[in-house]
């Protein structure tokens, strides 16, 4: 059975290049039922525990705006806050298991003291691996990652474009796992609940292509299930790069109550025709 996803975050309006994600992962689910499998399965999580960021009302309006785009998907649309105790158990494993050390070093000194740079910016040096802690104050989880690296040997993943990916999660140095406001950071929480969705394949854009690297790992810690990943070109605007809430690119909500064709635009950006200035590309 093919199981995909979409899942955003609702702190900001949906745009273009949420669309074009959104119908890459309706439409892999949907292909094995155009062949006559109707089992295949296309899911929505709303991933809402960005703290106040998180909108009650923009989660409302992506739903909104993939109906508009003529896209259905399987059961209620999952909300990711009501899966928190499960990324807190999760935790708590790794913490038993020596894997998460707790870190209180702020960004300002994480920026000052790194002298390499990763996925997510300055890697962290480790300052705060293998010293006390006070628990009293707010702290962040870290993956220990050569210990998790020792304790996992060799890892492998499989994407439907990229072919097989040696894993190599060291890229990231010891991320944050556990964060000071949510029991679940990004890498942990989306792990964990594509398991629990039973997700099989896992379409995303290729800006996310090098978390993979992380969530291979978590998988083998944590004993879950390997889907294969399909990681797709991004929609780019005329400066070369991805489309973006925090850059104010346009919104689908705007799209819609102009009265614009919703799934005739879903249907331009299948075939590949796109809005005037914006391409498709891999950063």
């Amino acid at each position: 059975m093919i199981v995909t996803r979409f899942a955003p975050s609702p702190n900001g309006p949906l745009h273009l290049g949420h669309a074009y994600a959104a119908i890459a992962a309706h439409d892999r689910a949907r292909a094995g039922a155009r062949m006559g499998d109707d089992s295949g399965r296309f899911l929505v999580r709303i991933e809402d525990i960005d703290g106040a960021r998180s909108r009650g009302e923009f989660a409302d309006s992506a739903l909104e705006d993939l109906r508009w785009l003529g896209l259905d998907w399987d059961g209620e649309a999952i909300r990711q806050s009501s899966r928190i105790a499960g990324h807190a158990a999760a935790l708590d494993r790794l913490k038993r298991d020596g894997l998460v050390y707790p870190c209180s070093c702020t960004r300002a000194e994480i920026a000052a003291a790194a002298t390499a740079t990763g996925p997510d910016g300055p890697i962290y040096p480790g300052t705060c691996r293998g010293r006390h802690v006070a628990r009293g104050g707010p702290v962040a989880w870290r993956l220990d990652m050569a210990e998790a690296i020792r304790r996992t040997g060799p890892l492998t993943w499989q994407d439907e474009i990229a072919g097989t990916v040696r894993a190599t999660p060291e890229i990231f140095g010891d991320v944050i796992l556990g964060r000071k406001d949510a029991p679940g950071s990004y890498h942990l929480a989306v792990t964990l609940d594509d398991a629990a969705d039973g997700i099989t394949v896992v379409t995303r854009g290729m800006d996310l292509f090098a978390s993979t690297h992380v969530h291979r790992l978590l998988q083998a810690l944590l004993q879950l299930p390997v889907p294969v990943w399909h990681h797709h070109a991004l929609l780019l605007d005329a400066s070369g790069q991805k489309l973006a809430k925090r850059r104010g690119s346009p919104s689908l909500a705007q799209r819609r109550l102009a009265g614009e064709d919703g799934r005739a635009l879903a249907r331009r950006l299948r075939a590949g025709v796109l809005p005037p200035n914006l391409t498709l590309g891999q950063t």
